[in-house]
């Protein structure tokens, strides 16, 4: 399985596992056993590299070996001996015990070396101190820690491929973790799609450098860190050039900081962590025993950061603190710009710093209002982006993205409103591919969008007094519906609401005429009784459409090209960037396609490519050919148990070999289907159609609430009657034709099945025999055939919008008051009619009289 359904699948199965334990904590055991894995098959795998076998290890991997103890320290900062590895546990099978656990990792505590401290020492503290919680007795404990161990034993780590799995699971069950534990996610983790877009701002940014330092120092996972690392990467040659700076102030979540930066192939020796109050022990760095060789002022190339939002802290006696000296010092009850400020504070004079804050930073007035205005005025606020609310975990509160630099050569700040920028998922609001790309895009280009972004002058924010509120610069609200007063009593459409269509009739020359006729008034009436056939066949939409057309004519060749041909070598980590360079190019002449649109529609089908291509990489051609067990979980004995349930494709579905190879094969099983289908249907059909009078006559051979048949006694009673059929339309025939029905359903139903079963044997013979023409086939259909069926719908609904939008503004002004005047009026002659039909008391006769009279408009 690919490494999403592999993190899905221990996702999975640790939820269930956790029974009763907070995710919150549970996180904390899971992803400390996998770090602890992932240290032991480094060590392994490092003493293969040594020629050492491994039927031998248990003789070399010993404490009291003193040389090779030291040996494996100095070159990996820690040694584990043989019987506390990983895969120790894993073939103890029932003799593992939770105290294996307890001595293992109180051993590793004391084999770390001096030098690697800061990286090693005291991660598996929160682990340990946990382990109790795994059950009330020792047995218990053992058990779930076993579960524990054989499901993270799944996850592979023997290549450099596996440490991308590694991290992508890895991160999969933080972000899982985060959405399961409330409030307490905050304490951890930044969402990451937040984090991808932080994080190319900075690399755009960087992108020329050849040695990079980046800081965290609210640090969390260490996410934000890594993905600033994978984004600044893809421009560099040598990734060990770039060093991490982290500092988090809960123990746990600090652990979580260094185990998933090793975990990522991070050198030991490029990683600097501290657990420190980031406002109370600022760097520089230096180490107590050595202050003097061991000073170093923290300067960085980029500084990144989620702090706490608005909390406590204590500014007394900090005025003379040089973070905060030259703009003030944040207000005791909110820390925001406590934090701003110390990120700032490390930048170089030609770095970068993002972080996430509060809307209030904004506009609130004291000493926060008079910080703004020393930055605004100090000329660092570079950028401020308005995410959407609900986008973070265990809070719902609009935030924002600020973006400051030391130095810059313009002196205005880019404002842009992304608050409308996002996808609903489940309770959470979420940034899209391409909202990402399109706020990065916006701040790469320090260009005003209509209703996104725009470059506000320090002179404006001078005349706002420092309010950076973003509706006041830049809003992306929807205007409100007007009506115009003449249309809606004359009719006719306003000419200022066909302008606001501006961009259609510019980008289709003729149309707006076509549809409609204006008056001297200025208000237009539509001439065309068929918008849609209109709108299709005009001149103007089908040469747009020929244009797209020819823009992508050579795209499939060029996607067979870097894909197919190219995908043993094609670089995954800069593969969308490449294709969407040559997307933009394409759509840049045309108007009216969003080439975000287009980017998105891209990017989610590239996302399932891209997997491909790295178990192509990894386990060469020869994974086009094979199959793996479809493993399904079903109960067995209370338990839930994992069982073979047919087979699946290693990268090519059944389903697609079975459309493009199978096709008559599968063809056929489908119009099988469709016959039991039609034979379900018609049984149904004949249920409705009884009488209530048939239905006590069927009794015996209906269920209890008389909506279904019962099979066996409809076959037993039809027997019963003889082979003759009965005269139509009696109970007997209905007997006799359900049971003619039932029959041949279950004919089918049995003809289904092997016929089934048959494809599916003949598709594993066939993907196990695939011919490279039959290979290249297959990827066509699965990598190609779906980007190009995305962008090929863009013009169709483009036109549909146009469509929908032409009908609502004809619909809209379509009943005139005239027109109202005129229902109004023959509704009320009809009422007036009805009531000479009433008749009763002498009451209610006078009532009558009088309400017509209203009717009539003759009563005063």
């Amino acid at each position: 399985m690919n490494k999403q359904q592999l993190a899905a699948k221990i996702w999975e199965s640790a939820n269930r596992m956790r029974s009763k334990i907070e995710a919150n904590e549970y996180k904390d055991y899971i992803l400390g056993f996998i770090f602890y894995k992932y240290l032991s098959e480094q060590e392994q795998r490092f003493m293969r590299q040594q020629d050492v076998a491994d039927a031998d290890m248990a003789t070399y991997l010993l404490e009291s070996e003193h040389d090779t103890v030291e040996y494996v320290k100095s070159n990996l900062g820690y040694f584990i001996e043989h019987k506390h590895l990983f895969s120790t546990w894993i073939e103890s099978g029932p003799d593992f015990d939770i105290s294996n656990v307890r001595d293992a990792l109180s051993a590793f505590s004391r084999n770390v070396a001096d030098n690697y401290k800061k990286v090693f020492s005291g991660v598996f503290r929160t682990l340990e101190t946990g382990l109790s919680k795994l059950g009330e007795s020792a047995a218990s404990q053992t058990k779930s820690a076993r579960d524990l161990l054989y499901l993270i034993d799944e996850i592979p780590m023997d290549s450099k491929s596996d440490y991308d799995v590694l991290g992508f699971i890895y991160e999969y069950l933080i972000s899982n973790f985060a959405a399961n534990a409330g409030k307490k996610a905050g304490e951890f983790y930044t969402p990451h799609e937040v984090s991808l877009l932080m994080s190319h701002i900075i690399a755009d940014h960087l992108r020329d450098r050849e040695e990079i330092k980046i800081y965290d120092p609210t640090s969390g996972s260490g996410s934000l860190l890594l993905n600033i690392g994978r984004a600044v990467a893809k421009h560099m040659d040598d990734a060990d050039k770039i060093k991490y700076y982290a500092q988090e102030l809960k123990q746990n979540t600090y652990n979580l900081t260094r185990m998933n930066l090793v975990m990522r192939g991070i050198k030991p020796d490029n990683i600097e962590c501290r657990n420190a109050d980031t406002l109370e022990e600022d760097w520089p760095y230096f180490d107590e025993a050595d202050p003097t060789n061991t000073y170093e002022p923290l300067y960085v190339d980029a500084v990144v950061s989620n702090p706490p939002y608005s909390q406590q802290w204590d500014p007394q006696n900090k005025e003379s603190d040089p973070r905060y000296a030259r703009f003030g010092l944040a207000p005791k009850s909110k820390a925001d710009y406590a934090f701003l400020l110390h990120d700032l504070f490390h930048v170089k004079p030609d770095g970068i710093m993002t972080i996430i804050l509060p809307h209030g930073v904004l506009f609130r007035g004291g000493e926060e209002g008079q910080i703004r205005k020393n930055l605004v005025e100090g000329n660092h606020v570079d950028a401020i982006i308005g995410l959407p609310a609900n986008i973070f975990y265990g809070t719902g509160i609009p935030t924002i993205i600020m973006v400051l630099r030391q130095k810059r050569d313009h002196t205005d700040t880019l404002i842009v409103d992304a608050s409308k920028c996002f996808a609903k998922v489940g309770k959470n609001n979420m940034l899209r591919a391409s909202d990402i790309r399109r706020v990065v895009d916006a701040v790469a280009a320090r260009q005003d969008v209509p209703k996104f972004a725009r470059v506000v002058s320090r002179d404006e924010i001078r005349a706002n007094d420092y309010n950076l509120n973003i509706p006041r610069y830049a809003d992306s609200s929807a205007a409100s519906e007007s009506w115009d007063v003449y249309s809606s009593v004359f009719g006719g459409v306003p000419a200022a609401e066909l302008d606001a269509l501006s961009d259609y009739w510019a980008a289709f020359p003729g149309l707006r005429e076509a549809l409609f006729a204006a008056d001297s008034d200025g208000y237009s009436h539509l001439r065309a009784e068929d918008v849609s056939a209109l709108v299709r066949e005009h001149p103007s939409v089908t040469a747009f459409n020929d244009v797209f057309v020819a823009a992508f004519a050579d795209f499939p060749q060029y996607l067979h090209t870097e894909l197919v041909a190219g995908r043993s070598g094609v670089r995954v980590s800069t593969l969308e960037d490449v294709l969407t360079a040559d997307l933009f190019a394409r759509l840049g002449g045309l108007p009216l396609v969003d080439p975000y649109e287009a980017f998105q529609l891209l990017h989610d089908d590239l996302a399932s490519v891209a997997v491909d291509i790295e178990m192509i990489q990894t386990e060469g051609e020869g994974v086009f050919r094979r199959v793996d067990p479809r493993l399904v979980v079903k109960k067995k004995q209370g338990r839930d148990v994992e069982v073979q349930d047919g087979w699946v494709g290693r990268i090519f579905p059944f389903e697609l070999v079975q459309s493009v190879l199978l096709s008559e094969q599968a063809e056929a099983l489908s119009v099988l289907g469709a016959e039991g289908v039609a034979a379900e249907s018609e049984l149904q059909q004949l249920l409705e159609d009884l009488s209530e009078s048939d239905r006590e006559d069927l009794s015996e051979v209906l269920n209890d609430s008389n909506d279904g048949f019962v099979n066996a006694a409809v076959l037993k009673a039809a027997k019963a009657l003889g082979k003759s059929e009965p005269e139509e339309d009696t109970p007997e025939w209905t007997l006799w034709e359900a049971a003619r029905l039932i029959s041949l359903k279950k004919q089918i139903d049995r003809r289904l099945k092997a016929e089934s079963v048959a494809l599916e044997e003949l598709t594993v013979k066939t993907i196990e025999d695939l011919s490279d023409k039959q290979v290249e086939q297959l990827l066509v259909a699965k990598w190609i055939d779906p980007i190009l069926r995305g962008l090929e719908s863009l013009p169709e609904s483009l036109v549909k919008a146009l469509i929908s939008r032409v009908e609502a503004l004809a619909k809209k002004y379509e009943t005139t008051l005239a027109d109202l005047e005129t229902q109004i009026a023959e509704t009320e002659r009809e009422l007036s009619g009805m009531l000479d039909m009433l008749t009763g008391s002498e009451t209610d006769m006078k009532a009558l009289q009088e309400l017509k009279l209203l009717l009539s408009g003759t009563l005063v």
